[in-house]
């Protein structure tokens, strides 16, 4: 059984990390797969909405898998600009297609930076976070320092980054870092439903909201808005659009295209 597994239904790809006798930790061989599954999720045209998650119900993803992770023999240059810098767990998964992290368990280090790369995270009601670099002398590398102030705030971030200490999940709904909390058995379900939900309004229009959110609080507001009414124009003339507008009067389901 691969330990990278997607299977795709209506649209709606499910994105499984399938080493639960590992806790879904990353050895070498997970990490190659993971590659190769954004790649694929980039350029599907079949997959308009992606669901991440663990096998399981004791943990997301805990990171790298330390028994089997050797330690990086690239100089720092190599890392920064050359195919070393591949070795992150969310290398190339750049895309305007929405990812939604189901976190049934733990989601530590690197899983909980996988999580953070996701657009929508809900949880399971026996989830625990954290980003415990510290603890071992290290920091995230993958974004985790970066985002989580962005998406919780400094304090409550801050308190995550500097203590290493683990939140679970009632504190993480408080922060906001997960959307919703759910039972186990529901979680996935849920994830499904709200990806199918998302899977069902025009992609286009679904992959320029994420674009327009995620570019647009880097820049200045002034700059932000002008560039939304630029992206807006882009849409006004999509085959989309006037089928959903046509849908709308006719009082049925639109029939979306993405084109």
């Amino acid at each position: 059984m691969a330990v990278v597994e997607i299977t795709v239904e209506n649209r709606v790809a499910t994105l499984l990390l399938n080493r639960p006798e590992a806790m879904n930790s990353v050895d070498p061989e997970m990490r190659g797969l993971l590659h190769q599954a954004w790649d694929r999720i980039r350029t599907d045209s079949d997959i308009w909405v992606v669901v991440v998650t663990g096998a399981g119900e004791r943990a997301f993803c805990t990171g790298s898998d330390l028994k089997k992770t050797l330690p990086v023999s690239a100089s720092p240059a190599e890392q920064l600009f050359g195919d070393a810098q591949l070795g992150s767990l969310i290398a190339n998964l750049q895309t305007d297609k929405p990812l939604i992290a189901a976190i049934n368990g733990y989601a530590m280090g690197g899983g909980l930076e996988l999580a953070l790369a996701c657009d929508i995270r809900i949880c399971s009601d026996n989830a625990q976070f954290a980003l415990s670099e510290v603890k071992v002398g290290s920091m995230p590398g993958a974004g985790g320092s970066i985002r989580l102030p962005r998406y919780i705030g400094r304090s409550d971030a801050m308190m995550m980054l500097l203590t290493g200490d683990r939140v679970d999940a009632a504190e993480a709904y408080r922060t906001g870092l997960v959307s919703k909390v759910y039972a186990p058995v529901d979680l996935l379900p849920a994830a499904q439903a709200l990806a199918h939900k998302i899977a069902g309004n025009a992609p286009l229009s679904v992959r320029a909201v994420k674009r327009m959110v995620s570019q647009g609080q880097d820049m200045p507001l002034s700059h932000a808005i002008d560039v939304e009414r630029y992206t807006f124009g882009l849409l006004y003339g999509s085959e989309d659009r006037l089928e959903g507008r046509q849908a709308f009067a006719e009082k049925r389901p639109p029939k979306f295209k993405g084109r």
